[in-house]
């Protein structure tokens, strides 16, 4: 089973992305995104 994760940018705190991810899995999830407010690409991790 899947679960809706939010993904925060580390730079400005804001939730820009929403990404499934398996219901199994602990560590969490640290992708290289784009954030709208920064205006750059920084690194965004899931949120509880």
């Amino acid at each position: 089973m899947k679960k809706k994760r939010a993904l925060a940018c580390e730079e400005c705190g804001s939730r820009n992305y929403y990404t499934d991810k398996n219901a199994g899995t602990t560590e969490r999830l640290e992708l290289k995104k784009f954030c709208k407010k920064c205006n750059l690409h920084t690194l965004h991790r899931e949120t509880k």
